[in-house]
């Protein structure tokens, strides 16, 4: 090699290319996840009062969209799994982009309720194929140290959550309140935005090596780590079959369940309830409901703070502990919200279910690659994400305890029950035993 310079450029800039690579493919996934977050579940409810009044139809039919969109997120899990291990992650991606653009275009074109639906359903799936699954496998697959990464991916889906209603306010407020151009523009968007990580990506080939690399160096850690290492990584790679015979398993599942189903129901009715809550104390109304707003932005924001910090901690702090501590956060705020008539049982409700709600989904994938290892997180994932779709029964459970009990804090207090004994199962949980 020493007789060709040229050679020696080009092992450096090959090298220096694979260096980078990971980080620019985090930085683009992140994007992504950011735009497919604001323009969904971060857009919807701020769109729909002019579609409602443009198209005459009810609150409550309307809203049924977001029950859609969750319920085929959640159920369509199945299918990114399938279709990365038939086409790749790159044929993926670009169908998931289509599906989703053509769910914008959609609803941008809705004329009835059915027509809005679907463009809905087609949302929930686009985001399902585009998102989180498709993004974790790529990362699980680039990175030895995965906590950072993982916090920097989710941490983007928490802005994009935050930055939704400001979007749509945005490009409505410069359009006349246009919302068929404001579905057309998140459809170009998500077009381009899904290209683009696709093409980063690269093909199967070079991802399966990468991966295969990635593998190679976690396993040697792995076995030659003490037995009392602070963070437990398996070195075997579990089949699907070995890991659902593991009550591991089922509690992680449970873990991400109950988050969801508080995070859902959380988003869809605390602000009705606090205002309820304000209004019974003597406060007005618009008070009440601005203050109410304003502690369901203060969770947001905690979700994205603990989400950095949990991508910081998490390769040096058994994301076990992490779970533990934010299904307890989840327990308090939830219990916090059931009775908010004050300013500071306000704040320990965003503060508790904001940090549970962000750490729980970091905490529960690292946790996954930990016990069961990379080789059939695609599949095990997938299989977690399908709770989604229960889950979005939340509001409704709300809606009905609150028409016979006529208040959500029993809902509340409901839920913090169930995250409860999640709770303990989790900080009675220990590492599967590799099998035989």
């Amino acid at each position: 090699m020493a007789g060709h310079p040229e050679a020696d450029v080009l092992i450096v800039t090959t090298s220096s290319e694979d260096r980078f690579r990971p980080w620019l493919l985090l930085a683009g996934f992140s994007l992504l996840l950011f735009l497919i977050t604001a323009s969904t579940y971060g857009s919807l409810g701020v769109v729909l009062p002019a579609m409602i009044g443009e198209l005459k139809w009810s609150f409550e039919k309307a809203f049924l969209g977001f029950s859609v969109l969750g319920v085929f997120t959640g159920a369509s899990s199945w299918l990114p799994a399938i279709l990365i291990r038939k086409i790749g992650v790159r044929g993926t991606l670009l169908a998931g982009a289509a599906v989703l653009a053509g769910g914008f275009l959609g609803l941008a074109n809705s004329e009835s309720l059915l027509s809005y639906y679907a463009g809905a359903a087609a949302c929930g799936v686009g985001f399902q194929m585009a998102a989180l699954i498709p993004g974790t496998h790529v990362l699980s697959s680039l990175f030895r140290k995965r906590a950072l990464p993982f916090g920097v991916y989710f941490t983007f889906g928490s802005l994009g959550g935050a930055a939704g209603p400001w979007m749509a306010l945005t490009l409505m407020g410069g359009s006349g309140n246009d919302w068929r151009l404001y579905w057309i523009v998140q459809a170009a968007l998500a077009a381009i935005v899904g290209l683009i990580c696709a093409m980063m990506v690269g093909g199967t080939k070079w991802l399966a090596q990468a991966a295969h690399e990635v593998d190679l160096e976690v396993e040697q850690e792995a076995r030659e780590a003490p037995a009392d290492a602070r963070v437990y990584r398996t070195a075997h790679e579990w089949t699907v079959q070995q890991a659902l015979r593991t009550p591991q398993f089922y509690i992680l599942v449970a873990a991400y369940f109950s988050h969801l189903l508080v995070g859902v129901t959380v988003a869809s009715v605390s602000v009705t309830h606090l205002t309820e809550l304000g209004i019974a104390a003597g406060v007005a109304a618009v008070a009440a409901a601005a203050l109410a707003a304003k502690m369901l932005s203060l969770e947001s924001l905690m979700q994205t703070l603990a989400r950095l910090a949990g991508g910081a901690l998490g390769d040096r702090v058994d994301p076990r502990w992490l779970l533990v501590f934010a299904q307890g956060m989840l327990v308090v705020g939830l219990l916090a919200l059931a009775h908010a008539a004050s300013p500071v049982l306000m704040l320990v409700y965003a503060i508790g279910t904001g940090v549970g709600f962000g750490l729980t989904v970091l905490a529960v994938t690292v946790l996954l690659l930990n016990y069961y290892g990379r080789q059939s997180n695609l599949e095990l994932f997938s299989l977690t994400c399908l709770v989604g779709a229960v889950s979005a029964a939340g509001p409704f459970i709300a809606g009905a305890m609150r028409d016979r009990l006529g208040s959500f804090g029993p809902t509340f207090q409901l839920f913090a029950a169930v995250t409860a004994v999640v709770f303990v199962a989790v900080l009675a949980m220990r590492p599967p035993k590799a099998p035989a």
